[in-house]
């Protein structure tokens, strides 16, 4: 064969694609008996059309009706929590439990399209995480939860200096590496997703989000509004202070400062002089301020 005949085979020959990354898929449940066997089936069928090698864990987290049952029927691969732990707590376990490169973790109440799974998992291939945000044409939340989630994702964008359609979607897929590095941080409750989205931002991982529908979810929610609302938001001003506690001290200083400044400004008008709370707002102010500095030096220091 002569080197011409080399050059036109060459040129026959399609070019080698990669293998895409191989994909854990953790369903966390907790009572889910009427969804969970739809959920197993529809993310197999979704699955299966991709071509990409993956696995399936489902981790049942104490339920106390027919889920067992319900898992059993289908043959899927289950861990069971003896007792109801918390969804973060069994996405931890669902993480341990697996192995591939790629995680991607959804809901078994159906209010998640599966469907949108693979454009997910395409993204990821230019992505740290890819977060499936509940913006699209179709999205079903409970008007009382509204407000609550606007604010959340206002203060958490403030806070954190970055823009974040979805705090808390539970429909995403990240890098094994990536959740395996914050793993002391994440909580047992329905935080778990806060904490490792607002992680990825502050620490400088490239995190994408794509619009999907979100539909009205099949049984009983386990959220319990207020306490969980006050749980997100304290957790956004701990992950905050944890990583970028300037952000959280300096604009507290600010205000105080200001405040101090007005009620100075005010006694002087009626009285010729500075009150006490004046002088204890102003140097509240600064004390916080210094603790924001020490705090921002600490968190140097560790992460060198």
């Amino acid at each position: 064969m002569g080197p011409g005949d080399a050059r036109a085979l060459g040129r026959g020959l399609a070019p080698l694609m990669p293998m895409p990354e191989a994909v854990s898929i953790i369903i966390p449940v907790y009572n889910e008996e009427g969804a969970i066997a739809s959920t197993l089936g529809t993310v197999d069928e979704t699955m299966r059309s991709t071509g990409r090698e993956y696995e399936v864990l489902v981790v049942d987290d104490g339920s106390a009706d027919g889920t067992a049952t319900a898992l059993a029927a289908a043959g899927a691969r289950v861990v069971r929590h003896r007792a109801n732990r918390g969804y973060g707590a069994a996405l931890k376990t669902g993480i341990r439990a697996t192995s591939h490169p790629l995680i991607a973790i959804l809901d078994a109440d159906g209010t998640y399209p599966i469907a949108r799974l693979p454009d997910l998992l395409q993204r990821a291939e230019e992505a740290d995480m890819v977060v499936g945000a509940r913006t699209g044409g179709s999205v079903h939340v409970p008007a009382l939860r509204r407000p609550v989630k606007w604010l959340l994702t206002r203060v958490a964008n403030v806070l954190s200096g970055h823009r974040i359609p979805d705090l808390n979607s539970g429909m995403r897929v990240f890098r094994r590496d990536l959740a395996e590095r914050f793993f002391g941080l994440y909580p047992q409750g329905f935080s778990f997703t806060s904490t490792i989205t607002l992680a990825s931002h502050i620490n400088g991982y490239r995190v994408e989000y794509v619009p999907i529908d979100y539909y009205r979810r099949t049984g009983a929610s386990s959220i319990r509004p207020v306490r969980d609302t006050l749980n997100f938001f304290l957790l956004i001003v701990r992950m905050v202070v944890t990583f970028r506690p300037l952000n959280v001290f300096l604009p507290t200083a600010a205000a105080l400062l200001v405040l101090g400044a007005i009620k100075a400004g005010l006694d002087f008008s009626r009285t010729g002089a500075f009150g006490v709370g004046a002088a204890i707002l102003i140097l509240t102010a600064i004390q916080v301020a210094l603790m924001g500095l020490l705090a921002d030096l600490v968190t140097r220091r560790t992460s060198l």
